[in-house]
């Protein structure tokens, strides 16, 4: 005997309730709407940006950590992200219809306005600084709005203008993790700083994978990425080199730290980590093509996580 699927149920509802019909539109209408909100904050990336804050505050706080402060930080995080994210898309609205990957996010198809995404930007970063301020500390607010400010303010604008952008973005990217570090109370001590510029640095080869497979949409938005400005791809792969290189020293650092648990497992771990890294980056400098780009954009998606994971074995 074959089941009903929801449609038909739905259907069979209204027409034996025809006021069910503007209930049901109305439910949905809502829902779609809501589904646009959450697009636009652009959850992956925020859900990223929790899941580093969360580790740096497991790592500053190896005694334990004060677990309601800490979700109460993310959660602030997570608004104050999700506002930068608001105000960028609508800086770019005009430029994302340009970008086939972008042309039917929320703003330039037109299911959200101009104006409703202003206020949603504004009240996310609002209600987010505030809290960080009121109920976690200063320092992490005041650490959110230098995040917010670097990514909209400066970044977002300068991806039209040049392709330093990458740079300037990889900084707002690494804030976060600082955030997390200083929700716990704990002062910015060289670890922390280490965990950011192991941020910074791993986004370079992220990004310039990014860059190289959508680069000719770059190029029709007018985006000054390297790729765009150098098609033949030398500077992109020496970037991603450079930037997957420095990343196996400077996460060398806690291994020398007097907190570091085993810093002979984690200093293997970490050199097998970033010279595989450091290996494809270089397999796409040689290469310069989509296979070798695809390679270097799943062993940094593999690496960032394998690195936290590592580092939190070891030390908490």
């Amino acid at each position: 005997m074959n089941r009903p699927n929801r449609p038909q149920i739905i259907a069979e509802a209204a027409s034996a309730d025809p006021r069910s019909v503007g209930v049901v539109s109305v439910l949905a209408a809502v829902a779609a709407r809501l589904a646009d909100y959450l697009e636009l904050t652009k959850p992956r990336i925020v859900v990223l940006e929790l899941i580093v804050a969360g580790a740096a505050a497991a790592l500053a706080s190896p005694q334990g950590m004060n677990v309601p402060v800490v979700i109460q930080a993310l959660a602030a995080t997570a608004l104050v992200a999700g506002s930068a994210s608001i105000a960028n898309q609508w800086l770019e609205r005009r430029i994302d219809l340009r970008m086939r990957r972008t042309a039917n996010r929320p703003l330039p198809a037109g299911r959200v306005s101009s104006a409703e995404a202003l206020v949603l930007s504004a009240v996310t970063l609002i209600a987010g600084v505030a809290w960080l301020g009121v109920q976690v500390n200063w320092t992490t607010a005041l650490l959110g709005i230098a995040s917010w400010i670097t990514y909209v303010v400066i970044y977002t604008p300068m991806k039209q203008r040049s392709s330093a952008n990458t740079a300037v973005g990889a900084v707002a990217g690494a804030i976060p993790i600082l955030m997390g570090w200083t929700a716990t109370g704990a002062p910015l001590t060289l670890t922390a700083w280490t965990l950011a510029g192991v941020l910074f640095l791993w986004q370079f080869p992220h990004f310039m994978a990014i860059a190289w497979l959508y680069r000719s949409e770059y190029a029709k938005a007018g985006h000054q990425m390297l790729t765009v400005v150098d098609p033949t791809g030398a500077r992109p792969g020496a970037q991603a080199i450079l930037g997957a290189a420095l990343l196996i020293p400077v996460s060398m650092i806690p291994a020398t730290l007097p907190t570091s648990g085993s810093p002979v497992l984690y200093s293997l771990w970490a050199i097998a980590l970033g010279g595989t890294q450091l290996a494809i980056a270089t397999r796409f400098a040689l290469r310069r093509d989509d296979a070798s780009a695809r390679w270097l954009l799943r062993a940094s998606l593999v690496y960032l996580p394998a690195w936290m994971t590592l580092l939190l074995m070891v030390s908490v």
